[in-house]
Parts: structure tokens; C-alpha cells; sequence
């Protein structure tokens, strides 16, 4: 197991106004959320004030954080590769474009999100649940789960943790959402509409202990 940051140039590139997130006349916070945990248009494509404001594909985008995991993990054609919470399947057809040859495949919880998946391999996404692998043991040459595990409650996250480690091979990498004092844990309660799972960095060293997860990680914080 390795801290690998992958995330936070991404993370970092958005501008976040928190206070104005908890006090949205329109969206105020117990509404956004609301619509935002029925996992369908309204958190892919609909008001920015809810949650992405319209998630489509932008060329490019994906391609500094698919090629980091290719180098890192020396993924080659012909590798089995699984995305848990692959929304629209984007890291993984930016993934395929930077080494052809790869076999994706993405399953997330939002059946919207698969409708209206990335077309090239769509037919390599499906709806399921991260805490019920639809896979053998060792079936994948990578596994990657990108900002999605934190939306599980205890119970979940215990069981994905679990399914995780147990369909991949060796090499895994996660991200998840986390914070290290009183202000980042305030701005993430102000900012986030699906978190379940507030931890500090030690109690996620916590989980992975627990769970035997022992695959790579990273952290995104909100400061």
C-alpha cells in the first residue's frame, strides 16, 4: 500500500464559493442533496447548484490522470481494467485512447449515468453496486474507484473495501474525500451532497486496516 496522489491538480482546478453552496436561496443544502442522492439528472446535468452543472465529456480532461496510472501501474494491452463508480465511463475511454488495447469495464450505482455513458463503451458499462462486485476473485489486472467510496454509509463501505480487494490482483488505487482539521471538515459539510463517510486521514488508514484492503490511495481535502 502507497499514497499515490493522482487527484488533487483536478481537485484543485475547481473553484469552490462554500458558503454560498450552504446558503443557496433555490438549492438550499438538505434539498440539493436530496436530489443529488437519487443518483439521476439532477446530480449529473442539471443545476450547477445541485451538484456538476452538466457532466459531459471533455477531450483531454482525463488524460493527465489516465496516463499517471498507466505509468505508474505499467498497464499494458490486453490488461483487465475496472472503474467502481465509472459515472459516464469518461476516465475509462480517455484510458483506452491513451493505450488501446486495454479491457474496461464500469459499474456505478446511477443507471442514468450508464444511459448516457460515453458511446465507444458503453457496452463495457453496467449498473451495480460497489458493495456486490458482479466479478471472480483476481478477475482484474487494476482496479480504481475515483471519488466514489466516501457516498457509502459504514455498512457499505466496509463490504466495497472488501469487494475491492478481492476481484483485483495487485495493484488498486482510491480516492476519497477527507479532512485533516475543524475548516476542511467544515467545507466539506458545506460543499458535498452524497458524503457519507467523514474521516480523517487516519481513520481511512483505519478502514483500509479493517477491511484488508491493501491496494494505493489518495485523499482530497477541501481547504
Amino acid at each position: 500500500m502507497a499514497y499515490i496522489d493522482f487527484m488533487s491538480a483536478t481537485h484543485k482546478s475547481t473553484s469552490r464559493d462554500y458558503l454560498a453552496r450552504v446558503n443557496e436561496p433555490e438549492f438550499p443544502k438538505a434539498k440539493a442533496a436530496t436530489l443529488a442522492k437519487q443518483w439521476g439528472y439532477d446530480y449529473w446535468d442539471g443545476d450547477r447548484r445541485i451538484n456538476y452543472g452538466g457532466y459531459r465529456y471533455m477531450p483531454g480532461r482525463w488524460a493527465p490522470v489516465g496516463q499517471a496510472m498507466i505509468d505508474h501501474y505499467g498497464l499494458k494491452p490486453g490488461d483487465k481494467i475496472l472503474d467502481i463508480g465509472c459515472g459516464k465511463g469518461f476516465q475509462l475511454y480517455e484510458l483506452t485512447q491513451l493505450l488501446p488495447g486495454l479491457e474496461v469495464h464500469g459499474i456505478d450505482v446511477s443507471s442514468y449515468a450508464i444511459e448516457n455513458g460515453k458511446e465507444e463503451i458503453k457496452d463495457r458499462l453496467q449498473v451495480g453496486n460497489a458493495n456486490s462486485l458482479p466479478y471472480p476473485d483476481d478477475y482484474f489486472d487494476f482496479v480504481f474507484s475515483i471519488t466514489t467510496l466516501h457516498n457509502l454509509h459504514n455498512y457499505d463501505l466496509d463490504k466495497a473495501l472488501r469487494e475491492m480487494e478481492r476481484v483485483g490482483k495487485s495493484n488498486k488505487y482510491l480516492c476519497v474525500e477527507a479532512y485533516r482539521n475543524e475548516e476542511e471538515k467544515a467545507n466539506l459539510l458545506y460543499w458535498q451532497v452524497t458524503c457519507e463517510a467523514f474521516c480523517t486521514p487516519e481513520e481511512w488508514e483505519w478502514w483500509f486496516k479493517q477491511t484488508g484492503y491493501n491496494g494505493d490511495y489518495s485523499l482530497i481535502y477541501f481547504e
